[in-house]
């Protein structure tokens, strides 16, 4: 949209001034930060154009507009310089990292976590695991007469695991049979591959069998999916209702955000190659059309690509939450292997050790 350049410094500084205050900005104020080069009556005239334009607001009837969903937008594309972190912040962001278990499972949640501290936002990370990534191996350990520890690893060094109880003995000659019973028919198989149809012919091949099994199959095929599907974390939602124009629908708000397939869906819309900002209206559902929404992707190693990203006001610090946002799948990058040889595992030749 073109304006000519006092128009963009009055957009600009309503958008500054109503992030910071939530307040409506009257003209006399936008005067003072133009260093009184115009007058508010020339400041007026500019705000009523940008009025008729669609790129401010009237909440009230009080003289002070607010930029609207079209002038944010505006605002992020053409005017907004994003900020740099600074060292302060970024010693910060380790120090987060570092009083943690570092337990390289838990680089996600922490990072949710640390994302929501320094942005005041709910802030969440999403992962989700390449279509080539097959089964390494399905490892069965007894634990027990009536139950074994099932162990799926990856070709991508995921490894998840849990307990399984059977209706039938554990003996070695059984846990022998299962574990190359499953070599034959997972290992080498892509995770998509490993689909609820295809273990139930699995399952049915076993014969007269394959009820007493069923359970065993059942557990596998649920840790096939837990990876396929990734991993969703989100952080600090409480810290929504700090905004009053989010506090008022928190009963929809709040919960639609905890729900993984909600996230997923904003996601999907996302580039997967730079930072996405959804903002208000854009967001397309309901529950998020008094919200933005910043979404970075990233990649750690090969193990799965994802995105890290916060949801908060329309109103937000847009080009300090891009760069906050950013920075993170960076700081992986730079410090990810420091922080994973701390408890033992980094990555070494493209796998997890």
């Amino acid at each position: 949209m073109e304006l000519d350049e006092r128009k963009r410094r009055v957009l600009s500084i309503i958008a500054d001034l109503y992030t910071k205050t939530g307040e409506p900005v009257g003209s006399k104020v936008v005067a003072l930060y133009l260093d009184s080069a115009y007058s508010p009556a020339t400041i007026r005239n500019d705000m009523a154009a940008l009025f008729d334009l669609g790129l401010l607001e009237q909440p009230h009837t009080s003289a002070g507009r607010v930029p609207s969903h079209l002038g944010y937008r505006v605002f992020v594309d053409e005017l907004m310089q994003v900020k740099p972190v600074s060292g302060k912040l970024r010693d910060s962001i380790e120090a987060m990292f570092n009083i943690r278990d570092p337990d390289p499972d838990k680089l996600l949640q922490d990072a949710a976590k640390a994302l929501s501290e320094i942005t005041g936002c709910a802030a969440f990370t999403s992962t989700h695991t390449p279509d080539t990534v097959t089964v390494r191996q399905v490892e069965i350990i007894p634990s027990g007469e009536h139950a074994v520890v099932i162990m799926v690893m990856t070709s991508n060094g995921v490894i998840r695991s849990r307990v399984c109880r059977t209706n039938f003995r554990v003996t070695g000659e059984v846990v022998e049979f299962l574990k190359a019973y499953c070599a034959g028919k997972l290992a080498g198989r892509t995770l998509r591959e490993i689909s609820l149809q295809y273990m139930g012919s699995v399952t049915m091949e076993l014969g007269e069998y394959s009820r007493i099994f069923t359970p065993l199959f059942a557990a596998i095929f649920n840790l096939c999916a837990e990876i396929y599907g990734g991993q969703y974390y989100m952080e600090g939602g409480i810290k929504l209702l700090s905004y009053p124009e989010l506090a008022r629908d928190a009963d929809r708000l709040l919960p639609y955000i905890w729900e993984s397939r909600n996230v997923q869906k904003l996601i999907q819309r996302a580039s997967p190659e730079q930072t996405t900002i959804f903002i208000g209206k854009e967001n397309q559902c309901e529950e998020l059309q008094n919200s933005s929404a910043v979404i970075t992707p990233f990649a750690i190693g090969n193990r799965s690509t994802g995105s890290i990203g916060i949801i908060g006001p329309i109103r937000m610090d847009y080009a300090a939450m891009v760069a906050e946002t950013e920075y993170l799948p960076g700081w992986w990058e730079n410090f990810s292997p420091r922080y994973l040889r701390k408890s033992g595992r980094c990555r070494e030749g493209g796998r997890w050790i």
